[in-house]
């Protein structure tokens, strides 16, 4: 599993660049890096381990916020009504977004991110809706929609196969303007 002292932080790098592809059949190092990243999140998600291993709390992990620079990352959404049954929990191996609304969603307190120490106050404005193409973990291709939160989630995460960081997409002069028609998420 992972700890706070193997994620890669802002300024190394392994985070501006494009991941590459994955390659099947998974390599045992591949099928490892895809456990460890969910496990992360599922442990930094329980509270009394996340308090005791020093965890900060994620919803996402992509394969280079551990310093892989390969095209895979986990989400874990969970699901508030229901802590048993989370919203989205998947690795998504080679994502593509192939389809996004027109309407904006932000998250109404920003965004954080495991390998950004500092807080980049703004909203980041992305897609309400997706859909993603992807691999599973026999290399079958595979298609998921997603909306609302777990949309934001999924977008951070291909950012960063992509070399991009959340504060890069928030507005450097009016960082707290959306758009009148943006969904807020709380």
């Amino acid at each position: 599993m992972y700890f706070m002292k193997d994620i890669v932080r802002d300024g190394d790098p392994v985070l501006r660049k494009v991941g590459t592809k994955v390659k099947f059949p998974l390599s045992e190092d591949d099928k490892n890096l895809a456990a460890n990243m969910m496990e992360y999140l599922v442990k930094s998600q329980d509270e009394e381990y996340a308090e005791k291993h020093q965890l900060r709390a994620g919803v996402g992990l992509a394969a280079p916020q551990v310093g892989v620079s390969e095209m895979m990352a986990s989400v874990l959404v969970p699901n508030d009504d229901e802590p048993d049954k989370p919203l989205l929990k998947i690795t998504l191996i080679n994502p593509v977004i192939v389809r996004n609304s027109v309407q904006r969603a932000a998250l109404s307190e920003g965004e954080g991110c495991l390998s950004v120490d500092k807080d980049v106050p703004g909203f980041v404005p992305r897609a309400d809706r997706i859909t993603i193409k992807y691999d599973d973990f026999e290399g079958n291709s595979q298609t998921l929609r997603v909306k609302g939160y777990p949309a934001i989630v999924c977008q951070h995460e291909i950012d960063h196969l992509n070399g991009h960081l959340y504060y890069d997409k928030i507005d450097k002069k009016e960082p707290f303007e959306l758009d009148p028609s943006t969904v807020v998420i709380s």
